[in-house]
Parts: C-alpha cells; structure tokens; sequence
C-alpha cells in the first residue's frame, strides 16, 4: 500500500530525512550544550519528547558514554544528584517542562533542545539548543522529535559513543528516504489493533508509534518491550490485528505471533531499517488510518500543539 497525504501532517513527516542530515552537521557546534562523556545525565519531556528522552538515554548509557536515565517532567526525582539535565521541548512552553527548568536553576546545569527560538524555555534553560528547521504547525509531533533524537544520537558518534549494532546517523537518513517513500505494509489500515514491541532503545520508539496512532487517528494501540509481549500482552494478538516490531525480533517471537493468527510486521533490524526509520512508517501509517477513517490527522481530538496549564 502506497499514501502520498495530503495533509500538513503528511507534509511535515516526509522531511525528516533531510531534518536528520541537517541535525548531524550541528551535533558537533553544539557539543558544548550537550552532555559530555561520563556525566551523570537526565533527559526529560512529556509525551513524545519523553519517549524520545527514553530511546536516547538507553543509547548513550549502552555505548559508555555516561550513566543516563529518562524521565516525564513532571515526574523528576528532584532528590537525586545529576551533573546535567537535558529537556526536550518542541514548543518551548510546556508547563512542566518550564517548571522543572526553573526549579533546578542555579543548582544542576540544563540544556534544552527546541523547535522554536521565541518562546520561554530560552531564558528557563542554562544552555539551548534551537531546531526551528525542524519545528512544525502539526499539532501531531514527527519530525521535531526525531531530530531531536538525531542530534543526540550524531553527538554520541561524533564521541566515538557509537552502540553496538547501531547503524550511523547518515544511514539512518539514508533508510528513511525509503521509509517515506515505500509501500506500507498491506493490511494494515483495515487492522483492527496493533501492538508496537520494542528493545533496549528501541523500546521508546515503540512507545511513540503506538502514541502516533492513538493521537492522529484515534486507533486502539498498545506498546511494551518485545520480553514483555509474551506475559500477557499477546493475548489480545489475533486474526486481524497485528504485532511491529522495532528492531532485532526475539528468537521464537515470530512463530508465536503466527499462531495467534496475527500480523507480524518486522521491517527493522541490522539487515532492515533503522528503527528511527521504521518509526517513520508508523507515522505514515497514523496518517493513512485518520483519513481512512475520515479523520484530520492535523486537527486530532482533544489535543493542542502545547499543553500549558
């Protein structure tokens, strides 16, 4: 199944490859904002910026490069001890994001990475690093938070903090050129359900694509680590719904989903494409199910671009 899109969403998410380059070429003048090699860091943001905080913070622990944990916002454990605290803010005025910014001035150094130069989070921030190529009007994040994610990702390789198996940034690009371009898998915008696995890094883009779907075309998702599918989870797998996965499939996963009857997509892994590439499907798919369904993926219910309280 091919979708081309015709909305801004659509629009927006096909950029990405380009985002991804242009984000590789800052990593290093921004080396000085970013965290450096054995920092103790936290990475935090709320809802897509918190997975995005989840699959770099996996990242830059696997490859050495510094203890790293990830949280919500408005969920910081402000009793421990960080040497540098990472927001991730599209807009720039996010409430909590503003609020935990503001709290640990003078006392822990921040860094925020942002899609937009006029907003608050440029005097609530230590340090910023400022992404307006790749803001958006969508009120659906896609391309702000992968870039994001690539930027941080092009820093660990420009440190040498490449993880084990991990592709470099520029294929990464390279395969999401494919991403934008290739057939959806078939079937899938008649899937009734689908559940998005994940590992190890991966497991927060698994997060995102499930939240994706859910946003753009109000679709029953659910997303856990691929381990965790087995205790449980798979019991709502069956004839006309399906299971992605991002990343390495589990040894036996594959025959398991075949005898619920359901769906198995697996386009990513060190033979596929990268999972930030994969991720781009998902969002295509988000989009190809909301007009399916006779939905506007720019308008989805209930949501605005920011959540300011």
């Amino acid at each position: 199944m091919t979708t081309t899109g015709s909305s801004l969403t659509a629009e927006e998410l096909a950029t990405q490859p380009a985002c991804w380059r242009r984000a590789a070429e800052l990593a290093g003048p921004s080396s000085a904002a970013l965290p450096a090699a054995g920092e103790r860091v936290a990475v935090v943001g709320c809802g897509t910026s918190w997975f995005m905080a989840q699959a770099y913070a996996t990242l830059r622990e696997t490859a050495g490069h510094g203890e790293t944990d990830a949280f919500a916002a408005s969920e910081f454990p402000y009793g421990r001890s960080y040497d540098r605290v990472v927001a991730i803010t599209r807009s720039g005025t996010t409430t909590e994001v503003l609020a935990l910014l503001d709290r640990l001035r003078g006392h822990t150094p921040t860094t925020a990475l942002t899609g937009d130069p006029a907003t608050p989070v440029m005097q609530a921030a230590d340090q910023v690093v400022v992404l307006d190529f790749a803001d958006e009007r969508s009120v659906v994040q896609t391309r702000f938070a992968t870039t994001a994610l690539a930027l941080l990702r092009a820093h660990l390789e420009s440190e040498g903090a490449l993880a084990p198996g991990l592709k470099t940034l520029a294929e990464a690009a390279d395969d999401a050129e494919r991403a934008v371009t290739e057939p959806l898998p078939e079937g899938l915008v008649a899937t009734e359900q689908i559940t998005f696995l994940g590992a190890g890094w991966t497991n927060g883009l698994a997060l995102e694509a499930g939240l994706k779907m859910r946003e753009a075309a109000s679709a029953w998702t659910e997303s856990y680590p691929a381990m965790e599918y087995r205790h449980g989870p798979i019991a709502i797998t069956a004839p006309g719904r399906a299971a992605w996965m991002f990343g390495t499939l589990p040894e036996g996963l594959a025959e398991d989903i075949a005898r619920t009857g359901g769906q198995l997509v697996a386009g990513s892994g060190p033979e596929g494409l990268d999972p930030m590439a994969d991720l781009v499907r998902a969002q295509r798919l988000a989009v190809a199910l909301a007009e399916a369904r006779g939905l506007d993926p720019d308008h989805p219910r209930a949501l605005t671009r920011s959540v300011q309280l």
